[in-house]
């Protein structure tokens, strides 16, 4: 069964627009609920006259309040019973649905996106993405007529008032308790997002003096010009109060980006890469994920220290899932998705920064000091919006810009084509050793899928 509406990372679009719109939400919840009630896999231990129970979180989006009463309608009317926690990260619903032994964890976000999108996704009982065939019967209960339980069997709806705090604690304890930040200070960029009052506590109890940025959301600026996805604030904040490292998260708070005092920015590749090479070692690493987006540049440094690198697809459940193939547990995405699979089930940005930091205690390193070894071969992304059911593979300009570009290359970069798993983009990637070479390229094909979409 193909898809309709689930993408890399839940169902996700423009408020207002199908898939987002209260109607639709409402009966998302209640398929969702319907599933959870009836699928084995997805009820766990639940006794047969237990009601299953979800935990729904979001970020700082105007719209979040909207979803979140639709989706509590839809599960409260499959007779399941909701948890609301309001804005915190991603990675936090997916710890506390663990912690509290839930079956199932809901967050309402588009993470990186601007706040006129949004999004739901899910997490399991074991804080990870939700198993493919709970997702595909999710999409065949949506094909259903919605109706209602008796009242008595209704689901009721509780707030947790210590969410926050309980996933500050979390996230704390994945630091190592004979190290703290003391004497460190930190701008820490929330992106106007879900993190904004508990990534700069977190850093704070650890010790470390902490300026605050992109930490006022108001429902319209998540993203806006903050974050991960626009770290040159970050950039200029670390070098306006004099700071020794930045942290920059996305939306929803599991990306991470983070700049050295002298302002250089630090993508995901280079971060994991600091993390793998403080296990390494202490002979607690024995390979990493990565996606075919990495940079060879990384994965070559990885060689150097004889640690095993392979690609998943883009998509931080892809990289999971070949973590949990290969028994391995670091991976990630040059985006600022990391997972340590040793502290969290899930991608998150303030326990990967942890990790950094950590592994930075521990040297007695600087981030360009620990990254010098690492020689990042120029990269060049460029995204070419593409109108609904475009087949781009199929063009052949853009496959013959592709092909020249390969051959150009000889061997010595790589060209990727991909479409976007959560917007109508084409992703073009050019990597080589010459920066004005991958720029060339880039350019040409992006120029050549602009031509045959009519942008």
């Amino acid at each position: 069964m193909t898809r309709k509406y689930f993408g890399t990372d839940g169902v996700r679009g423009q408020v207002g627009t199908l898939p987002i719109t209260p109607e639709f939400i409402m009966r998302l919840g209640y398929a969702a609920g319907m599933t959870l009630a009836h699928n084995p896999e997805a009820r766990g231990h639940l006794k047969a006259s237990d009601r299953p129970a979800v935990l729904i979180g979001k970020d700082t989006r105007i719209s979040g309040y909207m979803l979140e009463a639709a989706l509590e309608a839809g599960f409260s009317a499959a007779g399941v019973d909701v948890m609301l926690c309001g804005p915190l990260p991603t990675p936090a619903v997916a710890y506390l649905t663990r912690a509290l032994r839930l079956q199932a964890g809901v967050v309402i976000s588009a993470s990186h996106n601007p706040y006129d999108d949004n999004g739901i996704k899910f997490f399991s009982a074991q804080g990870t993405k939700l198993p493919d065939n709970v997702e595909l019967e999710i999409e065949r209960r949506l094909d259903e007529a919605m109706s209602c339980q008796a009242s008595a069997q209704l689901g009721r709806a509780v707030r947790i008032a210590d969410a926050a705090g309980r996933y500050i604690e979390f996230c704390k304890s994945t630091f190592p308790n004979d190290l703290d930040l003391r004497g460190l200070k930190i701008v820490v960029d929330c992106a106007h997002g879900a993190a904004y009052h508990v990534a700069p506590a977190v850093f704070h109890e650890l010790g470390a003096e902490v300026v605050s940025i992109g930490a006022s959301p108001n429902g319209l600026n998540i993203n806006d010009a903050v974050g991960a996805t626009a770290p040159d604030s970050l950039r200029r904040a670390v070098l306006e109060h004099q700071a020794d490292i930045g942290v920059a998260l996305d939306g929803d708070g599991d990306r991470l980006v983070m700049a050295d005092a002298s302002g250089k920015l630090y993508d995901g590749d280079m971060l994991l890469y600091v993390i793998a090479r403080q296990q390494a070692k202490q002979g607690k690493v024995a390979g990493v994920v990565g996606t075919l987006m990495s940079n060879l540049g990384f994965e070559h440094a990885l060689g150097r220290l004889g640690i095993d690198f392979t690609r998943a697809k883009v998509g931080d459940r892809y990289v999971l899932e070949l973590m949990q193939e290969r028994n391995w547990q670091l991976g990630g995405e040059n985006s600022g998705h990391i997972i340590c699979l040793d502290k969290h089930s899930t991608g998150d940005g303030i326990i990967a920064a942890l990790q950094v930091l950590a592994a930075l205690r521990i040297g007695g390193e600087s981030l360009a000091l620990a990254c010098a070894d690492l020689s990042m071969y120029p990269q060049k992304l460029i995204n070419v919006r593409l109108p609904l059911g475009f087949d781009w593979k199929s063009d052949p300009g853009i496959r013959e810009a592709a092909d020249h570009a390969e051959k150009s290359l000889n061997g010595s970069g790589r060209v990727l084509l991909r479409p976007s798993g959560t917007e109508p983009l084409l992703r073009v990637m050019v990597e080589g050793e010459s920066e004005k070479d991958v720029l060339a390229h880039a350019e040409a094909i992006a120029a050549a899928a602009r031509a045959a979409t009519g942008n």
